[in-house]
């Protein structure tokens, strides 16, 4: 994912800011050339009034006498109305000069302080500008928490109502198996002593029922887990499903042409199955192993039934499945890897009619203690990689710290996310 200072989006984005601010500043060095040029200072109004007075005053009349005088006294008398109207001329044209002197002064006084506000201004924009930024910047961040928790109130809240909806699904859930076993058991036709236990019985039965369609998986992730197993009971039959559940490992022998039957200790499973047309017969694993001739089976299938059973319980299994095996008859156990951390914390412990844990190693030993040989295991559900613990990539450690830390993380890989499962696969 792109940091990002270097999102696609924001290259536009910057592209415009630069050209903005080198708009900015040519704008700005213009202004700062303009208030560095003087304005032309106006001439003093006094000085203009007395050079236009200077320039069109009319002269006295020198005195003089004789004919010379006479005629420059007659010319100035006929000439005195021109003159005096030229001179109200002048005086108007001095007033007016002045009131225009003075009002050219203001205007430029004006426009001094105008462009230098303006230039003020337009160095205070950018610090302005910056200091909104920086708040906004130191804000964003209280605007985020308050946003987040708000969202996490809400989450919490969405939360509890999830989980109100999800005991509610259970219990559901478990009501329908309910009336399922009670229903099945009254169709039954069990004489009238009978029908109160089996009832009763019927009810604890759907309790684990409804638990397993919780947590166990649906059937179609079931059929693809037990599906290579299929391959192994080829020409094996007969073949015994211990613990068959809701048959899923019976169906998929049947569509392979596989004689099998199922053996379910809990009444509404076992039901189930007839009703999917399997032939499973309701009776305790042991008893049924007993009952069963020597050498009459040609395979032995329990997936996740030992972990279930008491150690007495588990080792007459083995016995009585190994002496109703034939010779060269399989037998194949799955069951929780308990050397799994992850398996034990969020699979096994889960299940509250698990009687212990079995490690690999010790149910091997037990299949080979009760006379079957070619014990070996088979690991089953591997945890997904994403899951898993990763190593440090070359480069990021020095070469000897890198490799004790991924030395580290694989001891860890393989004690926390070993695969969840596992089978012995045994012959007789």
């Amino acid at each position: 994912m792109p940091e990002a200072k270097d999102h696609p989006a924001l290259v536009p984005l910057r592209r415009r800011l630069a050209e903005e601010e080198a708009a900015y500043a040519a704008a700005l060095g213009e202004l700062d050339r303009l208030a560095g040029a003087a304005l032309p200072e106006p001439a003093p109004a006094a000085a203009e009034t007395a050079e236009v007075n200077e320039l069109w005053s009319a002269p006295e009349p020198a005195p003089g006498g004789g004919v010379r005088g006479w005629l420059v006294r007659r010319l100035l008398q006929l000439l005195r109305p021109v003159l005096e109207r030229r001179a109200r001329f002048d005086g108007s044209l001095v007033r007016l000069l002045n009131a225009r002197g003075e009002a050219d002064a203001a205007g430029g006084a004006r426009q001094r302080a105008l462009l230098a506000s303006l230039v003020r201004y337009a160095q205070r924009v950018e610090p302005l500008m910056d200091a909104r930024d920086q708040v906004r910047v130191a804000e964003a961040p209280t605007d985020a928490q308050l946003l987040v928790q708000a969202f996490e109130a809400r989450l919490l809240a969405l939360q509890e109502r999830l989980e109100g909806l999800l005991a509610l699904r259970d219990r559901l859930e478990v009501l329908s198996e309910e009336t399922r076993a009670v229903r099945a058991t009254l169709q039954a036709a069990a004489p009238v002593a009978a029908v109160a236990e089996a009832a009763e019985q019927a009810v604890r039965d759907s309790v684990y029922t409804a638990f397993e369609n919780r947590f166990r998986g649906s059937r179609e992730a079931i059929l693809r887990r037990q599906a290579d197993y299929v391959a192994l009971f080829r020409g094996q039959e007969p073949v015994v499903d211990l613990g068959c559940g809701r048959g899923e490992f019976l169906e998929a022998l049947r569509e392979a042409g596989v004689a099998a039957r199922g053996v379910e200790a809990n009444a509404q499973a076992a039901s189930t199955c007839r009703e999917r047309g399997l032939v499973v017969v309701e009776a305790d694993l042991v008893d049924f192993l007993r009952a069963q001739e020597a050498a009459s089976l040609g395979g032995v299938f329990a997936a996740q039934v030992a972990e279930h059973l008491p150690p007495r319980a588990l080792l007459a299994l083995l016995a009585e499945a190994h002496r109703a095996l034939r010779p060269g008859g399989l037998l194949v156990l799955e069951t929780v890897n308990a050397a799994c951390g992850l398996a034990f914390l969020d699979v096994y412990i889960r299940d509250l009619s698990h009687e212990r844990p079995l490690h690999p190693e010790t149910l091997r030993f037990l299949v080979a203690a009760a006379g079957f040989s070619e014990a070996r295991l088979e690991w089953r559900s591997p945890v997904p990689e994403e899951v898993r613990l990763h190593t440090a990539p070359s480069g990021g450690l020095d070469p000897p710290v890198a490799r004790v830390f991924n030395e580290n993380v694989e001891r860890l890989n393989a004690l926390l996310f070993a695969p969840l499962d596992y089978a012995v696969v045994a012959r007789r």
